[in-house]
């Protein structure tokens, strides 16, 4: 347990201290040790005012940060640019190997970063080190795959052996990225590393309740071998992110749909790329063959990890009726058993929502569905008993269709079960809903599994499985159909999407007379008419 802290010095983050005999959730509590060198790295200036985040377990202050101004912002992009030019000259083998010692890093920290994460989002442990081991997944495929994605690629010339083509794959120069509470060492990584390794800088926006994790980040970052200034973080809230639009060569966003939708029309305007990935309504399809006791212990995962603070997240059951009752049965008792809890250990299996706006949005979702004629099988309180921002896991049946919680994405502990006939109406009240980010389908077959997977308009399709199994198949694409955002994440898209594609034509026997400006040369049609026999020929080799 840290000691408390003397008086701040001015601008110093201000550390909150709980007494740890009068509250057993004091052992969270934040060193300024660990605390103090990490607000350090931001760019800001002495004129543009402090955060002050709340911690979710106990309410009380946890730091205040220091905000960085829209000058504070241009200074991060000029420096950051500056820093891309050597960058992006460190041979791609040199950058990846900075991913590959980060994975270590991660592994061999993951205590310190875990109670960051824990601290900040209010998440439990087991959740917070899915982020741990994320973090080791994708540093370790863009750590050896990066190289391979980025190396020059052979193409067919125009004219056979006359034409050689490559197509090289050169940084974007200047990547912004703004990142979300919910995964606040995943997603603040998660375009970074590959934006990184493509020879990008990159200026980091995180969100200002969940800033030391991503500070920390960077600071691993730098004892893997990052360069300084390739990676700058900037603090604050919308106004900050909207200057980090206006400078940089490419935004990658994750979070709300409205917001992805303005930072998408900003990024057009300007001309840059944009990588969003947005809000989901993610259906869970319980078919007529699925292992009902699997199937029900994997959507309480899905439905309620990470306090349902996921935009993977399962909020709708749709359940076949021949195995309705049983799978509802199973479920229903399965998330009563839940335990919530503050605990910075690996007993809690549902942690809190991470701010009050989260709490007020789950609390109106399910009173408007209750007043729409929705019934609750659990959950359905706010359990202040346990910590002032926790809800119980909280399933509803009867949902109607023009209740919040059937439109909108509730983004919490809070999921509905609606009843089908057979596989083709499951498909069409998947589809029922503007995104199509992730869905899962469960079933004994998965041949069938498959079939149906292709008619759902989702980015990924977990077979059973809730996300994990998706997400966590780093070299697969990953991203949503849509209003579920645009781009990709992870694979070989996920790091081209921080490059532009160059495309070098050389053209050999020039001095031969071999050259295609000496066969268009040649008189009365002679050169178009060899080049029409020409092409006939390739066609008939089906020649690509």
């Amino acid at each position: 347990m840290p000691s408390t802290p003397g008086p701040a010095a001015p601008g110093s983050p201000q550390i909150s201290v709980l007494d740890p005999e009068n509250d057993p959730r004091a052992s969270y509590l934040l060193s300024p040790a660990l605390t103090t060198p990490l607000v350090a790295r931001i760019v800001t200036s002495h004129s543009a005012g402090s955060h002050r985040s709340m911690a979710p377990f106990t309410g009380q202050p946890l730091v205040d940060l220091p905000v960085s101004s829209t000058q504070d912002v241009e200074r991060a992009v000029d420096r950051a640019r500056d820093a891309q030019r050597f960058w992006a000259g460190v041979p791609v083998r040199e950058r990846a190997q900075v991913l590959l010692r980060l994975h270590d890093i991660v592994l061999t920290r993951q205590s310190e970063v875990l109670d960051l994460i824990q601290a900040e989002s209010g998440k439990t442990r087991a959740n917070a080190f899915e982020e741990v081991a994320d973090v080791a997944q994708v540093t370790r495929h863009y750590g050896m795959r990066g190289p391979a994605y980025l190396a020059p690629r052979r193409v067919r010339g125009m004219l056979p052996i006359l034409t050689q083509t490559r197509v090289n794959r050169l940084p974007v120069g200047v990547v912004g990225v703004i990142a979300p509470w919910n995964y606040p060492l995943t997603l603040a990584l998660a375009d970074v590393l590959p934006a990184l390794v493509a020879g990008n800088a990159v200026v980091l926006k995180p969100d200002p309740q969940t800033t030391l994790t991503a500070l920390w980040a960077a600071a691993a970052l730098e004892a893997a071998g990052l360069p300084e200034d390739v990676l700058q973080i900037v603090a604050g809230g919308g106004d900050v992110g909207a200057a980090l639009i206006d400078e940089v060569d490419h935004i990658a966003f994750t979070g709300s749909t409205a917001t992805g939708r303005k930072i998408a029309a900003r990024a057009g305007e300007r001309l840059i790329g944009a990588t969003l990935e947005l809000g989901g309504k993610n259906p869970l399809y319980v078919a007529a063959d699925a292992d009902v006791e699997a199937a029900s212990a994997g959507a309480v995962r899905a439905c309620f990890g990470n306090t349902g603070q996921l935009c993977m997240s399962i909020e709708r059951l749709v359940v076949h009726e021949a195995v309705a009752d049983s799978f509802v049965a199973s479920f229903v008792t399965k998330v009563k058993a839940l335990t919530l809890s503050p605990a910075m250990d690996y007993s809690a299996d549902v942690g809190s929502l991470t701010n009050a706006a989260q709490l007020e949005r789950v609390e109106n979702h399910v009173d408007d569905a209750i007043a729409r004629g929705a019934r609750i099988l659990t959950g359905g309180v706010h359990r202040g008993d346990v910590g002032p921002l926790f809800y119980a896991p909280t399933v509803l049946d009867g949902v109607p269709p023009d209740a919040l919680c059937a439109q909108e994405e509730t983004f919490g502990p809070v999921v509905s079960v609606m009843v089908v006939r057979s596989d083709a109406e499951a498909v069409t009240v998947m589809n029922q809903t503007e995104f199509g980010l992730n869905a899962s389908i469960w079933t004994r077959s998965v041949p069938r599994g498959r079939e149906l997977a292709r008619q759902v308009r989702a980015g990924t399709v977990n077979i059973n499985d809730g996300y994990a199994a998706a997400w966590g198949s780093v070299e697969a694409p990953m991203g949503g159909f849509k209003a579920s955002g645009l781009g990709r994440r992870h694979g070989r898209e996920g790091i081209e999407e921080y490059t532009e594609a160059q495309t070098v034509a050389a053209q050999l026997g020039v001095g031969a007379g071999l050259s295609l400006d000496a066969l268009f040369a040649l008189p009365n049609g002679r050169g178009q008419a060899m080049l029409t026999g020409g092409l006939r020929v390739l066609k008939s080799l089906r020649a690509r």
